[in-house]
């Protein structure tokens, strides 16, 4: 079995990345900074899981320290594959700092390109958004349309760092996998998104507040998938971009509804201005992911808001206490 990096371990899909790769019978080193971008009971809730695992080493640190990253991962371990997953993720609070998203997602990427390549480390995925793909494309998104319009600092980023992995395919021979991931859900997800604030809010009657009209919609997709999708994506493929979706995308109006009937109780449904930074829609074209990694959503929007609102009554004592604006 084989010795995986998976960087942004305590991360939502980080961690459920490297949960598979550890039930899959694989060593994962996992690295993260556990910063307060949001609360971070999550992280520690998710790294609990991991570290009752055999077979998994973490450190706490900051891909964007290189030296130390240098020193202490790559000087201490060989790995088959670096998976980059830690990213400043979330639109919204990007507008407000860019800074931080620029030195995580950008430098932070360069710095583990470059390591990949002084320590001989062939395979290289890097998690990226469907952010990137701006407003003005025809739906669903395929891969091969233009990304030079991004409407936020966090797709800017996102777009930076594909283009890094790119010119280090194309000097360095890296194979790399780039996956464009496409609004991820699921128990102790991130608390900034859709889905885990719309089981918060109603379970604990607030407000749920919707920044437009409601007629919005996002190609949800569920951790699961998206940890699958991932792991497929360590084969050698050289250099390809792929979307991981649910090819289904659903209006916001539809998600608030299914969530009312999961939770037994109706929403406040609070209306704002939208955001500019904000797409109206998302929908994941996936026919090559399937065709590169025979890869394929299999867990339904019903299916998986049910999981996610059965972990969130499981851990509702402090669940509900987490920061969600």
């Amino acid at each position: 079995m084989a010795s995986y990096l998976v960087t942004g371990a305590a991360g939502f899909i980080g961690a459920r990345v490297a949960e598979t790769l550890l039930a899959e019978g694989h060593s994962v080193v996992g690295v993260d900074n556990l910063n307060d971008a949001y609360d971070v009971r999550l992280k520690q809730w998710r790294l609990a899981q991991l570290q009752a695992r055999p077979n998994f080493r973490f450190y706490k640190l900051d891909i964007c320290r290189r030296a130390e990253l240098a020193e202490t991962v790559f000087g201490r371990h060989k790995f088959a594959a670096v998976i980059n997953l830690a990213a400043r993720a979330g639109v919204r609070y990007s507008v407000e700092d860019p800074w931080a998203y620029y030195e995580t997602n950008v430098t932070g990427t360069l710095n583990l390109l470059e390591l990949c390549r002084s320590h001989g480390i062939a395979k290289f995925v890097l998690s990226s958004s469907s952010s990137v793909y701006g407003q003005g494309n025809p739906l669903p998104y395929r891969e091969d349309q233009p990304t030079d319009q991004p409407l936020s600092p966090y797709a800017a980023s996102k777009k930076a760092a594909e283009t890094l992995c790119y010119t280090y395919h194309h000097l360095h021979g890296l194979d790399v996998s780039i996956l464009r991931f496409f609004t991820v859900y699921g128990p102790a997800g991130r608390p900034d998104m859709l889905p885990f604030r719309l089981v918060q809010w109603i379970c604990e009657g607030r407000p749920v507040v919707i920044y437009g009209d409601g007629r919005q919609s996002r190609d949800f997709t569920y951790v699961d998938d998206i940890a699958r999708g991932t792991i497929a994506a360590i084969r050698p493929l050289g250099y390809e971009v792929m979307n991981l979706g649910a090819d289904r995308p659903v209006p916001l109006m539809a998600a608030i509804r299914l969530v009312e009937a999961l939770v037994g109780r109706p929403a406040q449904v609070v209306f704002e201005a939208a955001q500019p930074s904000d797409v109206q829609h998302t929908w994941a074209n996936i026919t090559l992911a399937g065709k590169l990694l025979d890869w394929a959503p299999q867990v339904s929007l019903d299916e998986g808001m049910g999981r996610l609102v059965e972990w969130y009554c499981a851990n509702r004592e402090w669940a509900r206490e987490v920061a969600t604006c």
